[in-house]
């Protein structure tokens, strides 16, 4: 995908307390701002449902911490969609890449199936497997649920998020509830493909995006934020 250059719009609205997860900490009208452009399909109702899986997910680490941990999430799915426009991986000819035949389950959907969907576009059939075990829903079968139901979704996203370390040492999670800095949730996302000089375009990209929501939702950046 190419560099998202998502329109930079400051706002001055008031977040609600971060421990009050009936609200969420980012407001509806905060993420109409940081993503103006987005597609119809990610709503932010779907997202703040999708959160109830992840009930620690920007609710940690005290007031400021929760909010740098949203504008973190929020920051690398806006890279990784182009400010939630693209809902489906945008190269078709990568789509039957992501069947790995060595599963003993296989692909049940086809082998073109597994491409990159949602916020931030989980690919490959053993992770629409593990995700699906998490949720409690069967996306090894459908994994077109992604691209059909916004709080899937989102929920998808919060599973790797929350869950999975990637090539990295830690969760995207725990780099920002630990305090180890926003450079930890790159390299959980993309690892080599951007950190140690794999992609700095990419990676500064995620970085510019990381300060302008969190100037958007009312906190800091902390330290390390690029790997």
């Amino acid at each position: 995908m190419a560099d998202p250059t998502p329109s930079l719009i400051p706002t001055t609205h008031t977040s609600p307390p971060a421990s009050d997860r009936s609200t969420f900490v980012v407001t509806e009208q905060q993420f109409d701002a940081m993503f103006p452009e987005r597609n119809a399909f990610y709503t932010y109702a779907g997202l703040v449902a999708a959160t109830a899986a992840y009930p620690g997910f920007a609710t940690s680490g005290g007031d400021r911490v929760a909010r740098r941990e949203a504008a973190a999430f929020l920051a690398n799915v806006s890279h990784e969609t182009h400010g939630l426009v693209h809902v489906v991986e945008v190269n078709t000819a990568n789509y039957p890449h992501y069947c790995d035949p060595a599963q003993p389950y296989g692909c049940p959907a086809g082998q073109d199936a597994y491409y990159g969907r949602g916020p931030l576009q989980l690919s490959w059939n053993f992770n629409y497997r593990a995700a699906g075990e998490a949720l409690g829903i069967d996306l090894l079968a459908d994994p077109w649920l992604v691209e059909r139901d916004p709080t899937v979704a989102w929920q998808t996203a919060l599973w790797y998020w929350n869950t999975q370390p990637g090539t990295a040492s830690m969760t995207c999670h725990d780099a920002i509830v630990g305090e180890h800095g926003f450079a930890e949730t790159i390299r959980s996302i993309n690892g080599p493909l951007e950190c140690e000089g794999g992609n700095p375009r990419q990676m500064d990209n995620r970085v510019r995006l990381f300060r302008h929501y969190v100037e958007i939702v009312g906190t800091t950046t902390g330290d390390h934020l690029t790997c």
